[in-house]
């Protein structure tokens, strides 16, 4: 609701999903999600710094869609905005940052209540995550990538030994029934939310059990990297509980994860193992942390609550 440094550009509500991309000027450019859930409330919006990380622009890239929760950045400079509609399903928005070209919707990619988007650009895949207490991890194989009008969408199945295999969806559209129920062998996922691509792998968390997922794409193997004990979250004594938004650290692989609710924290995951809060936000009751992104450089970590 406040001006966003000295333009005259009002920050939109409940802001989440984020991603920034490198200027030639040295600057970058940040999105950031609305997830409002009014019919046509949503939206992106986008802050655009100079070198020295100072605000020179603020401007909307997305308007007139819905509940703009999760998303991620492509390789080519543009961000993926998901769209979680409950009931009739939401689309993937494509979005310019600069906000010069119109958002297409990506409707090739599936129809249903989308959180978070990434890029496997050595496969050339795209990843997403679904909101739902059953709601199932997809990849989208574009026709002619990195063109996402029109591909193939699969569903994850994870085995029983860890071994994962991607089985069609029939109908992206979802026009009879929801692409989570389309393929019976796929394996549910209990509340997919943050997902990010680094060295071969993705990562993603699930919210109602509190689990931080890898997939090795080259072996094509499930892991857990990380679980919350029940009791410990009952108890809020759970150093990582809620877990929401995630990005990686491209310098030391460290994963942090956003958390809803929780201790409202940012808690980081190391290569090793290692489960640390990195930093709390206080006096913000009833709110959750979201878009934790870092600059081009990684000199800066931005985050919304």
């Amino acid at each position: 609701g406040e001006k966003v440094g000295d333009t005259d550009f009002e920050w939109h509500i409940f802001p989440d999903g984020a991603a920034t991309f490198a200027q030639d000027d040295g600057g970058w450019i940040h999105t950031v999600n609305s997830e409002v859930f009014l019919p046509g409330a949503g939206g992106v919006s986008a802050i655009r710094y100079d070198a020295d990380g100072t605000i020179v622009d603020a401007y909307e890239v997305l308007r007139g869609s819905q509940a703009n929760c999760g998303g991620g950045p492509t390789p080519w400079g543009t961000f993926l905005s998901g769209e979680e509609v409950f009931g009739s399903g939401g689309f993937l928005w494509e979005c310019d940052p600069s906000g010069e070209t119109d958002p297409q919707a990506r409707d090739a990619m599936g129809i249903f209540p989308h959180e978070a988007a990434a890029v496997d650009p050595v496969r050339e895949h795209i990843y997403e995550t679904e909101d739902m207490p059953d709601g199932r991890l997809y990849r989208f194989t574009p026709t002619t990538y990195p063109d996402l009008s029109a591909g193939l969408l699969e569903v994850c199945a994870v085995a029983d030994d860890g071994s994962v295999t991607w089985l069609e969806v029939p109908d992206p559209s979802a026009a009879e029934t929801a692409t989570r129920l389309q393929v019976e062998d796929s394996t549910a996922f209990l509340g997919g939310e943050g997902i990010w691509y680094f060295e071969d792998w993705i990562f993603f968390s699930t919210k109602f059990d509190n689990k931080i997922h890898g997939i090795d794409l080259v072996n094509q193997t499930h892991t857990l990297l990380y679980e919350a004990n029940p009791d410990d979250v009952a108890s809020g004594t759970a150093v990582l509980s809620g877990v929401d938004n995630l990005t990686v650290d491209e310098g030391s692989g460290d994963i942090f994860v956003a958390e809803d609710g929780g201790n409202m924290e940012i808690v980081v995951i190391t290569p090793d193992g290692e489960v640390a809060p990195f930093l709390r936000i206080t006096e913000q009751d009833n709110s959750e942390v979201t878009g934790p992104v870092f600059n081009p450089s990684r000199d800066r970590l931005y985050f919304s609550s």
